[in-house]
């Protein structure tokens, strides 16, 4: 006797996407066949539906402790699983302590087990004063290490000037750890924005124009050349332009351990999504030219993006409302955390991209990247994680938001699929109909 059988769904596999039952025991898939027998088992017929592995969101920010009216573990989680993921990565800020020491490692571990609905892993910070307690934070087992080579915005969380960099990124090395890193020059975004702002010029089109391409590129090009020196492994957050995404391919091809993501939000959006939500389209990069997202799109169906994630970034209205008077000192993040694999859907949709990369870009890619055992892949033998998807029609309102906060950049966006449901180690953790009934 299974504890479930999915019954004649498009499952789609790591190489192939085939018509097939799935078998679920103890948390575990234990069989994939074209027909599974086994009256005494539950069972959930799923035909017409595609079986996606749980998706894999590496860079999200819920910020507890200490800004818990940000987001929180327990309703980001439930928005992730409400996204059709069962892992997450958290960030070590906006979290207050943020994650640089192990007893603030200890003390989100504890929130985590006690709140969240999905598996978890964390992420060490690096900053100036903490290269000493990086050991004892990979003997802990954070899945790396992030830092910022601009200003982060978060005051608890330093970003790193070159020399702290260069000697961070060796003990990273020397420990075996991945650095992920927020790519751009701070010195370019800073003359440049203080010159807006004292110009008076302060709308979303001069805080874009304070964010440059080069400065990303800038950056990218400046860790590569220190990770040649240091042996460090790279990897690239929330790249927005396909001139930094070429750079970071030309570094893989010569050798060096380097991975990158770019955002949902960066293949859905341009900077013309400033007219309709305002703030709520601020985020670090920027949202970029129609010109760069269609790039972009291209760069991922090429296969020159290694995965997708969310950089779910919320915070509380009040801080967003700091627009009002000068956009540059509102509160820059999006809330969009549980759009991540309907947006790749979308993208392989439109362009005719196959299943099979949809669930390599969600969940095998950071899986692998990360080491992380047993999931990312419907495969026997690995975690019974699976992401439910039909193709109908999902537009985003408030009352389909999980989020803590129901203003979003993805507000009235439709989707061409729904999460139907969303299963964690074989138990069902969300579903979009109450028609969905186990029958024996």
């Amino acid at each position: 006797m299974y504890d479930l059988i999915l019954k004649g769904g498009t499952v789609v596999e790591p190489h192939q996407v085939t018509h097939s039952d799935i078998a679920v025991k103890d948390g575990k898939i234990v069989q994939i066949a074209p027909k599974i027998v086994n009256q005494d088992s539950p069972t959930v017929e799923l035909k017409g539906k595609i079986v996606l592995p749980g998706a894999i969101d590496a860079h999200v920010h819920f910020n507890e402790p200490g800004n818990v009216d940000w987001e929180g573990i327990e309703t980001g989680s439930r928005m992730l699983a409400a996204g059709g993921a069962t892992l997450y990565f958290d960030m070590p800020l906006n979290s207050n302590p943020p994650t640089i020491d192990v007893p603030s490692l200890k003390l989100k571990e504890q929130l985590s087990k006690e709140k969240s609905v999905i598996d978890y892993r964390f992420w060490g910070g690096l900053v100036p004063q903490n290269i000493s307690e990086l050991e004892r934070l990979a003997e802990c087992n954070v899945i790396g290490f992030k830092a910022f080579i601009s200003n982060s915005g978060f005051e608890p969380f330093s970003s790193v000037d070159n020399l702290a960099l260069l000697n961070g990124m060796k003990e990273i090395s020397r420990l075996g750890k991945i650095l992920s890193l927020h790519a751009e020059s701070d010195e370019m975004t800073r003359l440049l924005a203080n010159e807006k702002i004292a110009s008076g010029k302060l709308e979303p089109k001069d805080y874009c124009e304070s964010r440059p391409i080069i400065a990303e590129v800038e950056a990218v090009q400046r860790a590569l050349a220190y990770a040649e020196i240091t042996g460090c492994a790279l990897h690239f957050v929330h790249i927005s332009s396909p001139e930094a995404v070429q750079v970071i391919h030309e570094a893989k091809r010569r050798g060096i351990d380097v991975t990158l993501e770019t955002c949902a939000h960066y293949l859905l959006f341009n900077d013309e999504a400033f007219e309709e939500h305002g703030v709520y389209a601020k985020c670090a990069p920027p949202l970029r030219a129609p010109r760069v997202q269609r790039e972009l799109i291209e760069l991922v169906a090429e296969g020159k993006i290694d995965f997708i994630t969310s950089d779910h970034s919320p915070c509380s209205p009040e801080l967003k409302d700091l627009s009002k008077r000068n956009f540059f000192e509102a509160w820059g993040g999006i809330n969009g955390g549980q759009f991540t694999l309907l947006s790749v859907l979308q993208v392989a949709k439109e362009k005719s991209l196959p299943l099979t990369k949809v669930a390599k870009l969600t969940a095998e890619a950071p899986a692998v990247r990360f080491g992380i055992e047993g999931q990312g892949r419907i495969e026997v033998g690995y975690d019974a994680n699976f992401a439910i998807v039909e193709e109908v029609p999902f537009v985003v309102t408030k009352e389909t938001m999980y989020a803590k906060h129901k203003h979003s950049l993805y507000e009235n966006h439709e989707f061409p699929y729904t999460i139907f449901a969303t299963y964690y180690k074989g138990k069902m953790i969300f579903t979009s109909t109450e028609d969905l009934l186990h029958s024996n």
